[in-house]
């Protein structure tokens, strides 16, 4: 009897370093699910897929994109938010959902700051202001003029309400003292209307409108960073055309939920780090137009806190209301 109630007391100890075992059991040791918050096709979805490829690689294990649009990328981070914070769902996000919709959606699901576990920042895009090869703008003082005799009835396309492509028109609006018609679309869809001539012009980010400039199916006018893009360097930005305050750069970085353990958030961060320094992919990247930035967790989110504070500026300065 005393035997037995010593290997009873006992068996709690023997199960201890399985258990442990059983914890400390590497991650990821199953598939890793990337939500894009838009349609297939777009920036974000393609930045996504390139770093997912090699995460895949580097982990042995499946890595899914999983596209879930709607509400300016409000649908799909709400759905990161609320999964579990255990790395197996993270988020390639953007410059919309992750920093302007705080102040330009009313009635917000989420607190980024709050909600969401910064990794890294992948990529800083410029937006790059194009138009139909059979549009009368050839320049950017055409199309102002053109919107300034028509005031009202220009219209231009962008991914979704609070992306950066909706604000570098309130900006183009504001500064250029014109009004035009805001046509939000559902991620990539708006090229199609863009290029049929249901809309005048958009504010796209370079790598998701790179092979329609290269087959001259878009005209560009200009970027809308401070700096000429690596990518289309004859293309001039809108400082140089006289808008010394446009700056209307897209970025997108990735982001988990909150409480996800941080080993594992420096772990994803440091291997997709390693992803942007891949030769093939960074070359990938800049030939789209982006360029491959990678930063720690901390710098992130130090950098989406300035950028809410930045774009809840704009947004009150351009007089749009929330949503």
């Amino acid at each position: 009897m005393k035997i037995a109630r010593r290997a009873l007391i006992a068996l709690p100890l023997l199960a201890v370093p399985g258990l442990a075992r059983a914890q400390a059991a590497p991650w990821p040791n199953r598939p890793v699910r990337i939500v894009v918050a838009f349609t297939p096709g777009g920036t974000t979805d393609i930045i996504a897929r390139l770093v997912g490829a090699h995460l895949s690689e580097m982990w042995g294990q499946s890595v899914v994109i999983d596209n879930r649009p709607g509400a300016g990328g409000n649908i799909g981070t709400e759905h990161v938010v609320r999964s579990a914070p255990d790395g197996y769902t993270i988020m390639v996000g953007s410059v919309g959902p992750l920093a302007v919709n705080q102040s330009l959606v009313r009635n917000m699901p989420y607190d980024t700051l709050r909600d969401l576990a910064p990794i890294t920042l992948l990529a800083g895009v410029p937006n790059i202001l194009v138009v139909a090869p059979n549009h009368p703008a050839r320049d950017v003082a055409g199309l102002i003029a053109e919107a300034k005799r028509r005031p009202g009835q220009l219209s231009y396309g962008s991914t979704g309400v609070g992306t950066s492509s909706h604000l570098s028109g309130v900006m183009l609006d504001q500064m250029a003292g014109i009004r035009t018609e805001h046509v939000p679309y559902r991620g990539a869809v708006a090229l199609n209307d863009l290029l049929s001539g249901r809309i005048d012009f958009m504010f796209a980010t370079i790598p998701s409108v790179m092979e329609q400039i290269r087959g001259n199916r878009l005209r560009p006018l200009a970027v809308s960073s401070t700096q000429r893009s690596r990518s289309n360097p004859d293309v001039p930005t809108m400082v140089e055309l006289g808008f010394p305050e446009f700056d209307a750069s897209s970025w997108f970085g990735m982001v988990a939920p909150a409480r996800t353990p941080p080993e594992i958030i420096r772990k994803i961060a440091d291997d997709s780090h390693a992803a942007l320094r891949v030769p093939a992919i960074e070359r990938t990247m800049i030939e789209q137009g982006a360029d491959p930035v990678g930063n720690g967790p901390e710098a992130f989110g130090t950098f989406i806190a300035h950028e809410i504070r930045r774009w809840s500026a704009i947004v009150r300065a351009s007089g749009a209301s929330p949503e």
